[in-house]
């Protein structure tokens, strides 16, 4: 019988399917290796594929998306409550086949390849920061150890540490003298090599206009905008500001029961690195709103009478809202003015 819905467990080298027809019978249960798997489905007549949004999952979903099948991303968290008894690859691939015909289900919108890549970059961005921050704090310590101390501050670092290799009669013994030398070059590599990505993401951000637009909102400089764009597109898979903010995890996490309405702190769900960048734009408002004591009113009171990081927070979530709006509508950002 002819496949209707076709759930895949993705994997490395083995690719687990099960499929079933209109009536929900299950017709196909396969494992193949990845040399059989693409033209297999690709072979199968035009039907609904549901794949959890992983690793390789936008590739396979563009693959088989020009062949002619309709692919949908589910969420992995909202495929486990499927999962019938132990996990396994197969139970897991049937577990799929229900999830993608569920009618309220959540679904990742598959990105393009250009979305993919400048995402790519952020990520390569994320790394070099983290390993250079690692390399800095080796070289802080490995010289405090020989009784030479690096003022805080990046900048300092390259300074400092060249004064101290420098100076041939500090009594700085020749070992570790070569290994200072190596991580300090190590430092100043990955910062070219920062510069180089930063780069990238601004000639990107200048080719695109939906950056530019979504750039004039307060908080939102480079980084924010081209992950944004790249993220979620034109945010039409969500449906309001609110569901958009939840997925950032900008929203309270609830615990209501017996018609008893309770709220705790933001959820912190979904996406962390674009929850950091939109916080973090928040800081840079809330900042310039402390030195010049202008800017938006609503945050203005709102910092009078709530903690710093609350009313961070509630500009984060605010300036998420105002991104879909945008991103949603295709419309400028107009700021508020005073009553």
């Amino acid at each position: 019988m002819q496949v209707s819905t076709l759930g895949i467990d993705l994997a490395k080298s083995v690719f687990q399917l099960h499929g079933v027809d209109h009536n929900g019978n299950t017709v196909l249960r396969k494992r193949l290796s990845r040399a059989r798997f693409v033209q297999f489905v690709i072979n199968l007549p035009p039907c609904l594929i549901g794949m959890e949004a992983c690793s390789s999952s936008h590739h396979f979903g563009r693959l088989f998306r020009e062949h002619g099948h309709q692919v949908k991303l589910i969420p992995p968290q909202y495929v486990k409550p499927y999962v019938k008894t132990n996990k396994t690859d197969a139970a897991d691939a049937e577990a799929i086949c229900e999830a993608v015909t569920r009618p309220n289900m959540r679904f990742v919108e598959i990105k393009t390849v250009e979305q993919q890549a400048v995402l790519t970059l952020h990520i390569e961005r994320s790394l070099l920061i983290r390993e250079r921050t690692a390399v800095i704090n080796s070289l802080r310590a490995m010289l405090a150890e020989f009784g030479f101390v690096i003022p805080g501050g990046r900048r300092q670092v390259h300074q400092c540490a060249s004064d101290i290799l420098g100076d041939d009669e500090n009594g700085l013994s020749p070992l570790v003298r070569s290994s200072a030398a190596r991580q300090l070059a190590h430092i100043r590599e990955l910062d070219n090599q920062l510069s180089q990505v930063e780069k990238e993401l601004t000639a990107w951000f200048r080719s695109r206009p939906d950056c530019q637009r979504v750039a004039q909102v307060p908080g939102v400089g480079l980084l924010t905008a081209t992950y944004v764009v790249a993220s979620v597109g034109n945010a039409q898979q969500f449906g309001s500001a609110k569901q958009f903010a939840a997925w950032v995890g900008l929203t309270p996490r609830e615990h209501s029961s017996g018609g008893h309405q309770k709220l705790g702190h933001i959820s912190k769900r979904g996406d962390s690195y674009f929850r950091f960048l939109l916080v973090h734009g928040a800081r840079a408002v809330a900042a310039w709103i402390q030195r010049t004591g202008q800017g938006t009113p609503w945050l203005l009171a709102l910092m009078q009478r709530k903690p710093h990081n609350v009313a961070v927070t509630a500009q984060a979530n605010k300036t998420t809202r105002i991104l879909w709006a945008m991103l949603r509508r295709g419309t400028e950002y107009h700021p508020a003015t005073p009553a």
